[in-house]
């Protein structure tokens, strides 16, 4: 039995005292009313109306059950109410991650941003730090609702934001020959290891960026592994490799001339990084987009990214349409 439909041709009945205008109020005929009404009072063992050729009156037994019939609709009204903010996105846990090599200033200007724009939905923000494989594996297995990703990457299943570009610049020791200069040619750091993040994290990206160093003059004599930021400084510190980094990403205070590491821009084809909001197809809810357009705008703002001209114009559109 839909108990909820015979209770709502009930309370039309016991409200309008009239099966006619009970029906039309319920968009519905006459006769399919009254056989639910019929089927509700066999199924309670209780009789709600006295019925004779001219009038319908409500019995004192229906006159007790009406007030409980009209709460059960009123709980089943919030019910469904509740269960369309889940599915649209304005209630519940949102489950996101951004990549490592995001600064604070970046992150915090995020949060603050989705925060604005998700001020009428009821979501808890369950924020994790990640990589791009990483977002990939749980992003495949919906264990995550939405990431900042590396491009290139394997973006199968998945919708996107905008591609935006975030240019390289180069982490070196203050007393490099090249950390004389305002912008370092890709050339002047050959026979320096290189620092770069694990290839696990990012393989497709990993190998992009030894591929564009190659290209403009720069093979590293050796590859070192770090993500963290002392670490990184320590590694550069202390055997005189270099590591690529953006500039909104570049220790406090390498800007200077007191400095132990410096941060410099690159020329010559200098490699960069492409980013973009990503989430599983068809399910870019209320708060996806809101995360999506909040990440957006942090990496615009306070990454000082751009959009990156090897990509088509996009916008929170499938990722087929980003990558060809």
């Amino acid at each position: 039995m839909d108990l909820v439909r015979h209770l709502e041709c009930f309370v039309a009945v016991a409200e309008e005292s009239h099966f006619g205008r009970a029906a039309a109020r319920l968009g519905m005929a006459q006769p399919p009313l009254s056989q639910r009404v019929q089927r509700l009072e066999r199924e309670l063992g209780v009789r709600l109306f006295e019925r004779t050729s001219r009038q319908v009156r409500i019995t004192e037994a229906g006159t007790l059950l009406l007030a409980e019939a009209r709460e059960v609709l009123s709980r089943t009204e919030s019910f469904l109410a509740a269960a369309r903010r889940v599915r649209d996105g304005e209630t519940g846990l949102l489950r996101a991650a951004l990549p490592q090599d995001l600064s604070g200033e970046t992150v915090a200007a995020l949060l603050a941003d989705f925060g604005e724009r998700h001020a009428g939905l009821e979501l808890e923000l369950e924020l994790h730090e990640l990589s791009t494989a990483q977002q990939l594996d749980r992003l495949a297995a919906h264990d995550l609702d939405v990431g900042v990703v590396h491009h290139p990457c394997d973006v199968t299943g998945l919708e996107l934001g905008p591609v935006l570009r975030r240019e390289l610049g180069v982490l070196l020791p203050a007393g490099a020959a090249a950390a004389a200069l305002d912008e370092v040619p890709l050339p002047a750091l050959s026979g320096r290891d290189l620092i770069l993040f694990p290839r696990t994290a990012a393989p497709a990206l990993y190998d992009e960026l030894l591929t564009t160093c190659a290209r403009g003059g720069f093979t590293p004599a050796a590859v070192r592994h770090g993500q963290g930021a002392s670490f990184v400084q320590g590694l550069v510190l202390s055997s005189g490799a270099v590591a690529l980094c953006p500039r909104d990403a570049a220790p406090p205070g390498q800007g200077n001339g007191e400095a132990d590491v410096v941060w410099r821009p690159l020329t010559g084809g200098a490699p960069a990084l492409r980013h973009s909001a990503a989430w599983p197809k068809g399910r870019g809810d209320a708060a996806v987009q809101a995360f999506a357009e909040a990440a957006t705008h942090a990496l615009r703002t306070a990454a000082g990214a751009v959009p990156d001209v090897t990509a088509r114009p996009l916008h929170l559109r499938p990722a087929s349409e980003y990558w060809l």
